[in-house]
């Protein structure tokens, strides 16, 4: 099928091609490192770095901060930073090839823009919160963890589509 960019701007890959490479990346990425894929350990790397930035002494004494704080070595120097920084360079590569990269914000003819974000925010905020509470994130925790059979990342991936399921009824508005 061959689709027109200009007229139809908002043509994807298929999903489940997508899928697919998300698994032979995943079973790569397990050949290579020895560990699967993760972004959440960025995301707590950057927020330990800029707390130890900003209130050292705070850090320094927080049972949480210090477990990640060396005197030799920053916690930016971990490969899940350099992998979220190369996904994001990536998306941005694919953007641009694609000529997506512009600003706006995609939300059904029935909310607002300003909803739209204010759901996303909300959304990004409890994900992450479950992220960290989980030790884990989608990719870390859920497809690392079924790539390599375990019960709990199993038990992650039905926790996570389960609830999206089950709380899609009462969102559902603020997309169709």
């Amino acid at each position: 099928m061959k689709t027109d960019n200009k007229t139809n701007s908002h043509v994807y890959w298929n999903p489940y091609y997508g899928g697919f490479l998300l698994g032979i990346i995943i079973i790569f990425t397990f050949y290579l490192t020895g560990r699967g894929l993760g972004a959440s350990g960025a995301m707590k790397s950057s927020v330990v770095a800029i707390v130890d930035e900003v209130a050292p002494t705070h850090a320094e004494n927080n049972a949480y901060y210090s477990k990640f704080i060396s005197e030799e070595d920053t916690p930016m120097n971990t490969w899940l930073v350099f992998e979220a920084l190369g996904v994001l360079i990536g998306a941005f590569i694919s953007g641009g090839l694609a000529g997506r990269i512009r600003w706006r914000v995609q939300h059904s003819p029935k909310i607002s823009s300003k909803r739209r974000l204010v759901f996303a925010l909300i959304g990004g905020v409890l994900f992450g919160l479950g992220a960290q509470i989980a030790r884990g994130c989608t990719s870390g925790a859920a497809l690392s963890g079924m790539a390599v059979l375990s019960t709990g990342g199993f038990i992650t991936m039905l926790a996570i589509f389960g609830s999206a399921y089950a709380f899609a009824y009462f969102f559902r508005k603020n997309w169709i």
